[in-house]
């Protein structure tokens, strides 16, 4: 499961989408993860920029668990897995 392999990840993941969005930008992203709960508005640039990049996206139900695989007290709406 994604949040796993992001917990494993910690040390080289990017949270939020600005940062996501520029990171995919600049070519360090192996691997993208959304949350389904989050606003679509903020997760659909960067589904979109993924697919044009052809960078594996995936999708998990929860922020909150997705926040708190990346070891954070919040949610994450978006989360990248540098190269």
């Amino acid at each position: 499961m994604s949040y796993e392999k992001v917990a494993r990840a910690k040390a080289d993941i990017v949270i939020g989408t600005k940062q996501t969005l520029k990171a995919m930008k600049s070519g360090e992203v192996s691997e993208v993860i959304t949350a389904d709960d989050a606003d679509q508005s903020m997760t659909t640039k960067v589904v979109k920029l993924a697919r044009q990049m052809n960078i594996p996206h995936t999708n998990v139900p929860s922020m909150k668990e997705l926040g708190n695989a990346c070891g954070i007290d919040v949610g994450a709406a978006t989360v990248a897995i540098k190269q």
